[in-house]
């Protein structure tokens, strides 16, 4: 019978068994044969499903296609934007920091493209801070990735939301200021960024990034006393920069999916500097 092999392909749907329902008392209050009824309309109501998915189906894979010609445009020129980077702030960790923000994504909701092009472009004020040897804001660097942006296809509204996520991304619930913004996409590209900060990726990083702005590994007689944390402030050795920003990160994750992947990360470090310091007052 039709009707049987309609309710078995639409067992699992919730929709279609409300649907079946009202069928059934309005066939019974109008005295029309329910299965015939039944029938004609679940009939209509799969194909018009079937359409609805065919479509989504298509839209998802047009704007992945999208996300991904938009980062193939970019990708030339950061990579000679960054092509001297060697301090932790390079294409790789764009990359790294790209991938991370998808995966936030998929968990968190939030617009794929903005998020995907803003964890691209994100440190693009580390390349002028060496350039000039100044420090440069997040925000200072607003002119140049809305240059990089204008080559690209985006509409003016998507290179407004992408600019808004860069300036805002280096934001802490540990310094002074705090956090201002609350849009997901900013906060996704915040988690991301220092996802890619801690655990062994981050250890890396930090004696890179340290060693490449002459900050030295340790110094026992200084002591850990940063109450706020600032970038335009250089730590007095690597491993303080773990105490006054690394250990803090895992606390600062604004996603819950975030926070889970955290979690491992912030436990290796902390065995990192257990063996460190053990290592140092020759204990092993």
């Amino acid at each position: 019978m039709l009707l049987n092999k309609i309710l078995l392909r639409i067992k699992d749907s919730c929709v279609i068994r409300k649907v079946y329902c009202f069928v059934a008392v309005a066939s019974s209050l109008l005295n029309i044969n329910f299965p015939l009824l039944a029938e004609v309309h679940l009939t209509a109501i799969i194909r018009h499903l079937s359409l609805g998915l065919k479509e989504n189906l298509l839209n998802n894979h047009s704007s992945v296609y999208y996300m991904e010609e938009i980062i193939h445009q970019l990708e030339e020129e950061v990579k000679v934007l960054f092509h001297n980077e060697s301090s932790g702030h390079d294409i790789y960790h764009l990359k790294r920091t790209l991938n991370i923000a998808l995966t936030l994504q998929e968990k968190e909701g939030g617009d794929k493209l903005i998020i995907a092009v803003s964890a691209f472009l994100h440190d693009v004020h580390r390349i002028i801070q060496k350039e000039t040897g100044k420090f440069c804001s997040p925000k200072d660097s607003v002119p140049k990735v809305k240059e990089i942006l204008d080559k690209t296809n985006l509409t003016e509204e998507q290179k407004e939301k992408v600019l808004h996520c860069i300036e805002y991304h280096e934001e802490y619930n540990f310094s002074e200021n705090g956090k201002t913004v609350n849009d997901i996409e900013t906060l996704v590209l915040q988690d991301a960024d220092n996802l890619d900060t801690i655990g062994a990726i981050g250890i890396g990083r930090t004696f890179s990034f340290e060693g490449a702005n002459q900050v030295t590994m340790w110094i026992p007689e200084k002591p850990f006393d940063r109450e706020t944390f600032d970038e335009s402030e250089k730590d007095p050795s690597t491993v303080h920069h773990f105490y006054s920003k690394l250990l803090k990160l895992k606390d600062n994750m604004n996603t819950e999916t975030a926070k889970k992947m955290a979690d491992e990360r912030h436990k290796f470090m902390e065995l990192f500097l257990q063996e460190f310091f053990d290592e140092w007052n020759g204990k092993k």
